[in-house]
């Protein structure tokens, strides 16, 4: 994948083509709390959860060779890495950027499992607008992680936190400081979605990110499987019946959302696409209004905007100029 400086890629020709792919990417993903709500009618959480990695899975890994061929992906050979990396043998490397194709996918594949786990038990206790805010705060929460791994966090990220708590305290905390088991699991969710963002970039430059994000829908769909037995009671007859949610969610949400991501990365710098992207629970919100009739308190819809501000603060601040990686994002 090829990687442009985010100093650089502002000269150039504005991506109309690519931009309108990432706000296809926010429209498909906002969409997708509908899918999941509706077919969790029908099937139970990690049954739902686990037939549409596999679907998802098995929909990037079939277009992984075409993604090669256009130039969206394309393996990364152990002497690139060891270049960017400044090193000048393998075992100068951790041991988990040794093997980063297979690390790489097996810790996103743990991270999402937890990250997709928690959103789909949150989303059965709570409204869809409600739960894409909530969500949304993985974009806060990166920067704040990024300090456990030294990364610097810039004082207007600061001012984004304290706006997406305030907005999280006004969705969540009702009476005497009450809060329910559907924002646990969802606040939970956003947590592990920022954990898995920073693990892809982690291995951002040193895999074929396409063939990264198959093999981990594949790992999140085996590992499902196994309290889908244990813990349900999965029917062919529930999964047939939510079958077009979970093609959605699988195909659509997961398969194409994160290709058409990668293919916008290549073009558009990383905080302008990541400003793109978070509209998705904008949207969420709209299609379940849309959709399912659901409706929002004054609130809820005034921290809706409080969490949507600081994501917006967070995302628009001009980043300080880095000599490389600047516009890295998966």
């Amino acid at each position: 994948m090829k990687i442009i400086p985010a100093a650089n890629a502002n000269k150039q020709k504005k991506p109309h083509l690519h931009l309108f792919l990432l706000a296809v990417t926010a429209i498909i993903w906002g969409a997708s709390y509908v899918s999941q709500k509706i077919g969790m009618e029908h099937v139970e959480p990690f049954t739902f959860n686990g037939v549409r990695m596999l679907v998802a899975g098995i929909v990037v890994l079939s277009a992984t060779p075409l993604m090669r061929k256009l130039g969206v992906s394309r393996k990364v050979s152990m002497k690139e890495i060891l270049a960017d990396k400044q090193v000048e043998a393998v075992e100068d490397l951790p041991w988990y950027d040794r093997k980063p194709q297979l690390y790489g996918s097996i810790f996103c594949g743990l991270a999402l499992f937890a990250a997709s786990s928690f959103q789909i038990y949150g989303l059965q206790l709570s409204s869809i607008g409600k739960a894409g805010f909530i969500i949304s705060m993985y974009v806060v929460l990166v920067p704040i992680l990024g300090l456990f791994l030294g990364h610097k966090i810039r004082s207007v990220d600061w001012l984004a936190v304290v706006l997406a708590v305030i907005g999280l305290y006004l969705l969540s905390i009702k009476g005497e400081f009450a809060i329910s088991v559907g924002d646990i699991y969802l606040i939970l969710g956003a947590l592990s979605f920022a954990i898995h963002i920073l693990i892809q970039r982690h291995y951002a430059n040193m895999v074929d990110g396409v063939a990264l994000s198959s093999v981990q829908f594949l790992i999140v769909g085996t590992i499902s499987l196994i309290p889908m037995f244990v813990l349900e009671n999965p029917s062919w007859q529930g999964i047939l019946q939510a079958a077009v949610p979970i093609l959605y969610s699988g195909a659509m949400s997961s398969g194409l959302g994160f290709t058409l991501q990668i293919i916008a990365l290549q073009k558009v710098p990383s905080n302008q696409a990541a400003l793109i992207t978070a509209q998705e629970s904008t949207l969420a919100a709209f299609f379940g209004w849309l959709i399912l009739g659901e409706t929002m308190t004054g609130r809820e819809i005034l921290g809706g905007v409080f969490m949507l501000t600081g994501v917006l603060i967070s995302q628009l601040a001009p980043e300080k100029k880095q000599k490389s990686n600047a516009g890295i994002n998966v």
